[in-house]
């Protein structure tokens, strides 16, 4: 599966990237990065196809149902029909009608109850595998993108600062010499 691959891929880099001594941080390129993460958008699709097509087999199973259940029915009217020549023979053919009818509307809500059954079975599997898939990859990766993001933050912040006190030292600097005298100046002129 190709988004399995990818997401080793990131972890591959996170787990080599250059560290910051000191810090536990490490220094990504957010480049590679984000386009691993396109890449995995673009085979997820592939996931949502296979739902698709459970949902179409579902809905395929379902009317394959129908038809069979129609085709009962349509045979138990045609035998009824033949039957009704005879009155003795009607009554009979009545009674196997209406009998034939209870074992048709059974079978057939058996056959729903066990298309919904394995429908959601195959769903529930499903589910099962996709909630696997997002609390181990994709809650890992969301993690560590994060936390590299808060990491250059803070030294973005931290460079910041330090540029700051640089800045003010210097102004202090600057005010503690001396102002130029006006006999210094004369002798410049």
């Amino acid at each position: 599966m190709r988004v399995l691959e990818l997401l080793e891929e990131i972890e591959e880099i996170v787990d080599t990237a250059a560290g910051f001594p000191l810090t536990g941080k490490i220094m990504v390129d957010s480049q590679e990065l984000l386009e691993i993460v396109r890449e995995i958008r673009a085979e997820l699709p592939d996931e949502i196809q296979q739902a698709q097509w459970i949902k179409n087999e579902r809905e395929r199973i379902i009317a394959e149902a129908r038809t069979q259940y129609e085709a009962v029915i349509e045979d138990a009217q045609k035998q009824a029909d033949a039957l009704v020549e005879n009155n003795d023979i009607t009554v009979k053919a009545k009674l196997r009608a209406d009998e034939l009818m209870r074992v048709t509307e059974n079978t057939a809500k058996q056959l729903k109850i066990g298309t919904y059954d394995y429908l959601d079975s195959i769903l529930y599997s499903f589910q099962g595998k996709m909630e696997h898939l997002s609390s181990i990859y994709f809650g890992e990766m969301f993690t560590s993108i994060e936390k590299a993001f808060d990491d250059i933050n803070s030294a973005l912040a931290a460079n910041r600062d330090e540029l700051k006190d640089m800045a003010y030292r210097t102004q202090m600097d600057a005010d503690d010499i001396p102002a130029p005298s006006a006999e210094s100046e004369e002798e410049d002129q």
